[in-house]
């Protein structure tokens, strides 16, 4: 019996397991729709019922798909901890917290329900790619967010000294000038806080320029990891 739920649980050409994925993807689309649904204002109580129910009913078959996950996974410590296990007790354990928590802190706990669309990497061949990308790639991405901190942490501490004289208000410290490194570097520029001296104009071009290499940098190792990823399946 076991052997039979792994094949139906778990991808395989059957079936009984294809059925199964479209049934799990859809209730992951029913569900992240009413969540949405329930954001409206002003909704009547028939609908928010309705709601409720389809949450339940959600909630009780993602309950008993991880618990058979769990039971036909080789090693159930190794599932529980997965990338994929995680994900799966996310999606169901802010329903169960609920119960035992203070309704005002209940707004919180809902935003986790969002874990559910990522039960979709799971039925999906390209994020599966993209997984494996990530994976394979992970030292490199590691190493590039390490060095993109540091850049901030540059340009934080330079515009600070260039700018905290003109504009005391926005620069008074360098936490408040991480805010101008961040999104100057990720090249955003909501231009709420921009440099007006000479010496912070020109720092500012230079820290735009790194900036288009941080854009591109992870994209490139993204990139080069999904074609490796595809030509070796």
């Amino acid at each position: 019996m076991k052997k039979q739920i792994k094949n139906i649980v778990e991808i395989n050409d059957n079936k009984l397991s294809r059925y199964f994925s479209i049934f799990i993807q859809g209730l992951i689309l029913l569900s992240v729709i009413t969540f949405s649904i329930e954001t409206i204002p002003n909704l009547k109580p028939q609908t928010r019922t309705i709601l409720q129910s389809i949450e339940w009913f959600c909630v009780i078959i993602f309950s008993l798909e991880y618990a058979l996950r769990i039971y036909v996974a080789d090693s159930k410590f190794k599932f529980v901890f997965s990338f994929f296990g995680i994900i799966d007790l996310l999606a169901i354990l802010p329903f169960y917290l609920s119960f035992g928590v203070d309704l005002r802190s209940l707004r919180a706990l809902r935003f986790l329900r969002l874990f559910r669309i990522l039960k979709l990497v799971r039925y999906n061949k390209a994020m599966n790619h993209f997984t494996n990308a990530i994976k394979s790639a992970k030292e490199e991405i590691f190493l590039f967010i390490f060095i993109t901190l540091i850049l901030i942490y540059f340009a934080a501490v330079g515009i600070y000294y260039f700018e905290n004289q003109a504009q005391p208000e926005h620069f008074s410290s360098i936490f408040d000038s991480l805010w101008w490194a961040i999104i100057t570097l990720t090249t955003v520029g909501y231009g709420d806080v921009y440099p007006i001296t000479v010496g912070g104009k020109v720092f500012t071009f230079f820290i735009l320029m790194i900036g288009l290499g941080i854009v591109a940098i992870p994209t490139g190792i993204i990139s080069s990891a999904l074609t490796k990823s595809i030509d070796k399946k």
